[in-house]
């Protein structure tokens, strides 16, 4: 049995429980967490309730895949963490680059080159473009109509 746990062992203390419940054991093997902010699903417990000859026969070959398992779970959450801590990196000096460049290609005009034409800016129709004016007052609207009636 703690054969199969010395993987595990390397990196994390194990705390195990064993229960006497009527005519069968139960036995806990709790991972504890080794820093603050360390992922829930590597503390997560593995609990077994069987007679004593069974868990004598069973127990360390469920422990060796139980370790294996946690250390996939553990290399994987690594190799994860490490890929978005890359990409925030590059994303964070593409960032700082594209505010390093200056915008001077936008406001140079090449040499020989027209300046923009102004007049296109006087025709383009505007929304708040103030509205003519007809000699008829604009039509008042009574308290009663917007209204529907009751059934």
């Amino acid at each position: 049995m703690f054969v199969e746990l010395m993987p595990l062992l390397k990196e994390r203390t194990l705390l195990i429980t064993v229960a006497r419940l009527d005519e069968k054991l139960k036995v806990n093997v709790i991972p504890t967490k080794t820093k603050d902010g360390e992922d829930q699903a590597l503390t997560t417990p593995l609990s077994f309730t069987a007679s004593a000859e069974e868990l004598d026969a069973e127990l360390g070959k469920y422990l060796a895949s139980y370790v294996e398992s946690h250390l996939q779970l553990g290399s994987t959450l690594a190799a994860a963490k490490a890929e978005m801590d890359a990409a925030a990196k590059a994303a964070r000096q593409k960032t700082k680059t594209s505010q390093q460049t200056p915008r001077s290609d936008q406001t140079l005009h090449k040499e020989g080159a027209p300046p923009l034409a102004t007049s296109a800016a006087a025709t383009t129709p505007s929304l708040f473009a103030p509205q003519p004016t007809s000699a008829e007052p604009p039509a008042q609207t009574t308290a009663e109509e917007g209204r529907t009636a009751a059934p």
